[in-house]
């Protein structure tokens, strides 16, 4: 790498004393890892991508070698990564652009430093299928298809190093979609790791590209005030200290100014310019503590501190008593200093220090970051300590990705993102897509390779689903889901199929006896149906449409029933008595009466049963209701005095079922009362007076017409049962000048 590489204009002169320095600098601060030859073994590699000619510069201008170099120092001084991952990162673009070259690698440098490449070629062909981002399951697909965890480290660094670069770019629309990214993604994933340091350059970088004027704005505050704040840190410090010192306690304390990120999120939540920041700056106090002693040394710090200073108790945070469940512990209080300024104070000891500077404490979370997936979080939890360890791939071979087993991420032809648990088929990621694409499916294509619909899918695949008109829902689709979407969506479509399949066959059933002259009497029919031996009409056409019963034998039952009806048959032979259970008696009026198996019981638990609460009359729970079997298959719950009622109960009586509520009433209903009585002054305030006093009552409409003296007027509240309507009643009728109150 000494020796310059080639002399082909891909590397101007500037370029060639870049890489002269960077190379330099990283043999300078990591060439002890490096294997003898391995100099020579990358030099050959650069060599052979730049006579290629495939080698470009990035959308940036920037030239891609060089970057792999900057990325490359940056993972050695601020990731401490070892030889593979350095190795890799320099080989990087050249690997990219002719892949032929990753087998020269795998032989020269070792397994470990192909295995870093090939996680690098993944990730960047995870980009090529879809360059947005805004998306959590983007997020957990990018470490899933990291094989080794040192491909996000890289990853990261390789985004610092970019983002160093493309200050001054005329590209402002690349410059701002890698910005939304670092912002979105990278920082997260850098702080989760302890990546701090780059964590904050990340996101101080984002705002400075897209909230240009914000960062500079808060930039310029700070330059000017920083002697001041140092001073003032210095100021409040030192008392501090004495007071520490002469309690006997062993420490040191930090003073830090919170990031421009993290002060332009301030800024945002509280609504205040730089100087109205609550806590510019934190102080924090780590104590030299014997495991015995740490709690009451930090109870003791911070008495000494709330003596000096006065403290503000609802900023105070004690993850010391009880430590949060990701093992953070620390005192956090919030003073007020010299000059009657806000002073963040943490206190802690060098343990718990350590913990949460090496991640454990997942201090991305209380700062209000999304988390991701609850298998990642625990994952990456002690991921920086054990790269600390050194160059131990068993080490590593742990933090492989177990999220492989409860999730998987596809894409489809256009690079959208879709997850789907573990196990998910074909047929699962077409209903995710939508319903008629899933109902319609009658495979995929993956990898140019044509599956059936109840193959399983692998995370990465690039799905195309293929689709015929001729394709529907079949009964065993249910067995080759594993989505409650699909699931539903299935079901939902049997049932209208089957809906619409009992519709055609009541329609045959009617042609054939109006063909042969035979007048259809409702009544003749349900008993019909009944001596047939179907309870449920729907069952009974079903088994029409699915040619289980003939329609010849259905109308030869059906004339033997007329017959009987009008006393020129007499019935089949009697049954014995010893057949019959005698039913219990209820209040459901005759008309509505059935078997007692042919109740639609109402509640939110009902499964397999697709019912609605009519509109017409608006039941409520403790209402007397009946049901309606639809034309698609569904139920309608009406009251028995709904004004249908007896023109249903005429026309469609085979239809009806028997209904009633189930448990307690839980959920809240609209009803509609129309009220009439006297135009008198403040009537509306009486009545909104009433229902606002009622705790489980909620009014969400009122409107009031008034016409010589008299108004009437309809109002619409939320309630739980007729109990409660009731009730209501009762209390609105003791409103002076309400005449009459009925429901609507």
């Amino acid at each position: 790498m000494e020796r310059k590489l080639t002399d082909e204009p891909f590397l101007t002169g500037e370029d060639r004393t870049a890489l002269s320095e960077l190379h330099a600098e990283l043999m300078r601060r990591a060439g002890a890892v490096l294997h003898e030859g391995d100099a020579e073994v990358v030099r050959a590699c650069l060599e052979r991508a730049i006579d290629s000619g495939k080698l470009s510069r990035d959308e940036f201008g920037l030239n891609p070698i060089v970057t792999d170099m900057q990325t490359a120092l940056t993972v050695a001084e601020e990731i401490s990564l070892n030889r593979a991952a350095l190795l890799a990162v320099a080989l990087s673009s050249a690997v990219y652009s002719d892949e032929t070259i990753l087998e020269s690698v795998r032989r020269d440098l070792g397994d470990d430093v192909a295995a870093i490449m090939h996680g690098l070629l993944r990730i960047r062909g995870l980009y090529e299928k879809s360059s947005t981002i805004e998306s959590e399951n983007f997020r957990s697909l990018l470490v899933t298809l990291a094989e080794d965890m040192r491909v996000i480290l890289i990853i990261i660094a390789n985004r610092v190093c970019l983002m160093r670069q493309i200050k001054d770019t005329e590209n402002k629309t690349a410059q701002q979609r890698v910005a939304t990214e670092a912002s979105y993604l990278y920082a997260p994933l850098a702080h989760k790791l302890g990546l701090y340091k780059l964590k904050s350059e990340l996101e101080d970088l984002s705002l400075k590209y897209l909230e240009h004027d914000a960062y500079y704005h808060i930039k310029e505050e700070l330059n000017q005030t920083k002697k001041s704040r140092d001073a003032y840190i210095e100021r409040f410090i030192g008392p501090v200290e004495e007071r520490l010192r002469a309690a006997g306690l062993k420490f040191h304390i930090k003073g830090r100014t919170k990031s421009i990120h993290s002060i332009w999120q301030k800024m945002k939540k509280q609504r205040v310019d730089v100087d109205g920041v609550y806590d510019l700056f934190a102080i924090r106090i780590i104590l030299d503590s014997a495991p015995d002693r740490e709690k009451q040394d930090c109870w003791q710090t911070f008495s000494i501190v709330t003596d000096m200073y006065q403290s503000n108790p609802k900023r105070m945070r004690d993850w010391l008593s009880v430590p949060k469940s990701n093992g953070y512990e620390s005192l956090h209080i919030t003073v007020l200093g010299p000059e009657r300024r806000w002073v963040e104070v943490q206190i802690r000891t060098e343990r718990m220090d350590d913990i949460a500077e090496h991640g454990l404490a997942a201090h991305w979370r209380y700062k209000g970051l999304r988390s991701a997936q609850g298998g990642i979080e625990e994952w990456l939890a002690g991921i920086r300590a054990a790269l600390e360890t050194g160059d131990d791939m068993q080490m590593m071979d742990q933090f492989k990705m177990d999220l492989v087993e409860d999730e998987v991420f596809v894409f489809t032809p256009k690079g959208d993102l879709f997850k789907l648990p573990m196990g998910a088929t074909v047929l699962d990621f077409a209903y995710s897509i939508h319903t008629n694409v899933g109902n319609h499916c009658t495979g995929a294509k993956i990898g140019g390779k044509i599956v059936s619909i109840k193959n399983k899918l692998r995370s990465g695949d690039q799905v195309e689903i293929l689709t015929s008109t001729s394709q529907s829902p079949k009964q065993d689709w249910l067995g080759m889901v594993c989505t409650s979407k699909a699931r539903s969506k299935i079901r939902q479509c049997l049932k209208q199929m089957q809906a619409g399949q009992a519709n055609m066959a009541k329609e045959l059933l009617e042609r054939k006896m109006k063909n042969r002259k035979i007048e259809v009497d409702e009544a003749t029919l349900m008993h019909t149906i009944k001596r047939l031996g179907f309870k449920v009409v729907t069952d009974f056409y079903k088994a029409i449409a699915e040619e289980r019963l003939d329609v010849n034998k259905v109308i030869e039952t059906y004339q033997q029933q007329q017959r009987h009806d009008k006393g020129e048959e007499p019935m089949a032979q009697a049954r014995s008595a010893e057949e019959f259970v005698l039913q219990p008696k209820d209040d459901t009026s005759d008309k509505t009466r059935r078997s007692t198996d042919d109740v639609v019981v109402i509640g939110p638990d009902l499964k397999g049963l697709e019912f609605r609460l009519a509109k017409c009359c608006n039941p409520i729970y403790g209402d007397e209701v009946f049901g309606f079997v639809s034309l698609s298959g569904g139920i309608r719950i009406h009251r028995t005095d709904c004004p249908n009622a007896t023109q249903m109960r005429e026309r469609f009586g085979y239809r009806i079922v028997r209904a009633q509520w189930a448990g307690k009433g839980e959920s809240k209903y609209a009803i509609t009362l129309h009220i009439v009585g006297n135009d008198d002054m403040g009537i509306v305030n009486n009545i909104t007076s009433i229902i606002s006093k009622e705790e489980k009552i909620q009014m969400r409409s009122i409107s009031i017409n008034s016409n010589d003296g008299l108004f009437s007027g309809h109002l619409t509240v939320m309630l739980e049962d007729t109990g409660r309507l009731q009730q209501l009643i009762r209390k609105l009728k003791t409103v002076k000048g309400i005449k009459n109150i009925t429901r609507a």
